[in-house]
């Protein structure tokens, strides 16, 4: 938020972006901002006079320290890390920081006329026309102090493990934990944490090479992959990748790395020799997992998103598969119905393929929870032992949910398969035997009819196990007899005798014993036991505290009225109303007791369960933007676009209305005004043409667009449904014009 404010207040390379009140100017070539105080917010106000030096002093002194604080994935911290791998953001900052000081010592602030440089004279005091740029240097104090208190107190980091990988031998166990950044390597021999390895940060997945000498890590926020030496237990390289990776795998012949990026929708094809990436392969939307075939062939990607399709059409998902010998993608395995696609695994002898998915049900009202329609829990099945095309089984029951499913892991002789599901604290087990068995025997349109099939588990579930807080990730040992489960939410390592079918044993990671408001938020945000039956709870939707790329026909706004798309939750403080038509005020009303009679249909959150989601919601940090230029500059398509943006006048110097330019409505730190507007978007189904300006923070990665979704692209927002230039004008920009603005919006 702070880096945020200060964007908005940032002078650089002739260019000022003044205030939090949405005024912003692009300075002409030759034109100084001196030229432009009195345009400022500021100006008008009464004249001040302020002590300069003291002001600019402190300045310096809160730049030298926060310079000075080493930083870990999750925020500052006190070791362990260098200056330099503070986060980007951070590091802009500070480089914006010494700019505005650097700028405000060297200015000299009289009463009006003499605003220009004057060498070797000091200002002591600031009034009259001064306040322009008091105004940045205040906001840059203010801005420092928070980030200097940030480093004074370092939040509270919790391990939060969600992948694990066991050695051959059994005796290791390497658990990914994204919370804190970092590889924990176990012993099991001696029962003890050996090495904590600090990777990347927001770590998402982790693979061993073929021969178990070298483990790999993917780090979805820094885009790299940190190659660790499995016998020094050291980083020895960083990898390149695409936009956030999310899962690695490597091939047979450990010469190529695999990398799923969720927001290039691609997998990475690294080669090792050389450490560089030499091609990208496109995949489903959101590539987020990976699975090698036992003899290298063939590499397997789900995504998280579902395709792009017609509006209001059926979802569809995909399983991308790769040749690996050729390096090309020979074919996707559509899934449809399914969105949300996890883990997927083979079996020991490749003939048999899993993926575990969610199937949800947003054609229908939101209205029939106690009838199961709402989101169903699957498994795809694909191989030779299925033949034809993939079978997708129910793991739920009658009365009775298991959701969302996350991670799988198959015996090695194919008698059981696992399945975690995050929200139920639980992990599934299939007698994959029976499975087979009763595929067998059953017709193709049977086979079709077994995903809304609650029935159907009973003939090869044949255990659930409870875990700890938020299963995610699964490992078996090499001999098949013990099963690790990652629990993201508990900080903890459940270990299943799989011959008992029970836990029988927990390995505590050390994270912090005091639970905070934004952790026990975090825990009810993941947790499916406030929906009825334990049909889902807010990460089914919010997949990864994210969206799902869905729409929703919601009942508290009635029956085939109002159909909504899902929004992004990262960094919503300060962005309500919330809901498309801006009928609740804040959080508290989004998230309380009308989620507890529309959604859950069940008892739900108690006065201080509701504060502590909350507190997690508003919590939710924005992700890395990948669209900006390391040193924050723009390159020339979004300065343009900027300009287009920002204009006031068409093209033929008509003015534009100021409630129809776009730097109005979508102003603020969240670029939105927080008001609601009609945009000429509207459908029949709608009750009003008004809807909530949305923030546009990260809106390139939250297709589809408008209030109902009926926009694929950015670009079809303008193209089919903007005709009379009533969302802005850009009927009288040509294509490539339209083009620079995205790439600007790309930006925000």
């Amino acid at each position: 938020m702070v880096g945020r404010w200060l964007q908005l207040a940032t002078i650089r390379c002739g260019r000022l972006s003044a205030g939090p009140s949405g005024h912003r100017r692009v300075f002409a070539p030759g034109e100084s901002s001196a030229q432009v105080v009195e345009q400022t917010p500021c100006s008008g106000a009464p004249s001040v006079s302020v002590p300069l030096d003291p002001l600019f002093d402190g300045c310096e002194r809160l730049i030298r320290g926060a310079k000075s604080r080493t930083w870990g994935a999750g925020g500052p911290q006190t070791v362990g890390r260098t200056p330099s791998s503070a986060p980007d953001p951070l590091v802009r900052l500070l480089a914006v920081c010494e700019h505005l000081i650097l700028g405000a010592k060297r200015r000299t602030w009289g009463s009006g006329a003499d605003r220009g440089v004057r060498p070797g004279v000091r200002p002591t005091t600031v009034h009259g026309s001064g306040r322009g740029w008091l105004f940045a240097t205040v906001l840059l104090a203010l801005s420092l102090a928070s980030l200097q208190a940030a480093t004074l107190t370092p939040a509270v980091r919790y391990p939060s493990p969600v992948e694990l990988a066991v050695s051959p031998s059994g005796d290791r166990l390497f658990v990914l934990c994204e919370g804190t950044g970092e590889v924990v390597v176990y012993d099991n021999p001696s029962h003890a944490i050996v090495r904590r390895i600090q990777v990347g940060r927001v770590p998402k997945g982790l693979a061993l090479s073929p021969d178990a000498r070298r483990l790999y890590v993917a780090n979805s926020w820094s885009d790299t992959v940190s190659e660790i030496d499995t016998q020094s237990l050291a980083v020895v390289r960083t990898l390149p990748a695409g936009f956030e990776p999310n899962a690695v795998i490597v091939d047979r012949a450990q010469r190529y790395l695999y990398v799923a990026n969720r927001i290039g929708s691609d997998v990475s094809v690294v080669d090792l020799s050389t450490g560089q990436e030499t091609k990208r392969l496109v995949a489903g939307r959101g590539a987020s997992y990976l699975a090698l075939s036992p003899d290298g062939g063939k590499v397997y990607c789900t995504h998280v998103y579902p395709l792009l399709g017609k509006h209001r059409g059926l979802p569809e998902s995909e399983i991308t598969v790769i040749d690996t010998a050729r390096q090309i993608v020979t074919d996707r395995y559509r899934l449809a119905s399914a969105a949300g696609v996890f883990h997927v695994a083979l079996s020991a002898d490749g003939r048999l393929g899993m993926a575990a998915e969610m199937r949800p049900k947003n054609l229908v009202p939101l209205a029939h929870v106690e009838h199961g329609w709402v989101i169903g829990n699957s498994i795809s099945l694909f191989g030779e032992d299925i033949g034809g095309e993939p079978v997708q089984i129910p793991i739920d029951e009658l009365n009775r949910y298991f959701t969302p499913p996350f991670g799988i892991a198959m015996a090695p002789d194919k008698s059981a398969a696992y399945v975690s599901t995050t929200g139920s604290d639980s992990v599934t087990v299939i007698d994959v035997r029976r499975l087979l068995e009763f595929l067998r025997a059953a017709t193709p349109e049977a086979r079709r009819a077994l995903a809304n099939d609650l029935s159907a588990s009973a003939h090869y579930v044949v255990a659930r196990i409870p875990v700890g807080q938020g299963p995610k990730g699964l490992a078996l040992s090499p001999d098949g007899r013990q099963l690790y489960v990652a629990n993201r939410n508990g900080d903890t390592i459940s270990v299943i005798d799989t011959a008992a079918r029970r836990v029988s044993g927990t390995i505590p990671l050390g994270g912090p014993a005091t639970l905070t408001a934004e952790r026990r938020g975090e825990q009810l945000f993941f947790s499916a036991r406030f929906g009825f039956e334990g049909h889902f709870g807010c990460a089914n939707c919010h997949i990864e505290a994210t969206f799902d790329g869905l729409q929703w026909d919601l009942e508290p706004d009635g029956f085939g009225v109002d159909i909504v798309d899902n929004r992004l939750l990262e960094d919503i403080e300060g962005t309500e109303p919330f809901k498309w038509n801006g009928s609740n005020p804040n959080l508290e009303t989004e998230c309380g007791p009308r989620t507890e009679k529309y959604f859950y249909r069940s008892e739900s959150y108690n006065a201080e369960q509701l504060a502590d989601l909350v507190a997690y919601i508003k919590s939710i940090p924005l992700r890395p933007n990948r669209y900006r230029r390391p040193d924050g500059e723009m390159t020339p398509a979004q300065e343009r676009g900027k300009a287009i943006f920002e204009r006031t006048r068409k093209k033929d110097g008509t003015p534009i209305p100021a409630a129809n330019q776009c730097a109005v409505c979508h102003s603020g730190p969240h670029y939105t005004n927080q008001q609601l507007a009609d945009v000429g978007s509207g459908k029949p189904t709608d009750r009003s043409p008004l809807v909530d300006v949305p923030q546009l923070t990260n809106v390139v990665l939250t297709a589809p667009y408008l209030h109902d979704g009926s926009a694929r692209t950015l670009e079809e927002i303008w193209t089919v449904f903007n005709p009379a230039d009533t969302h802005g004008v850009t009927n009288d920009l040509q294509k490539d014009e339209l083009n620079d603005l995205i790439e600007y919006l790309k930006t925000l």
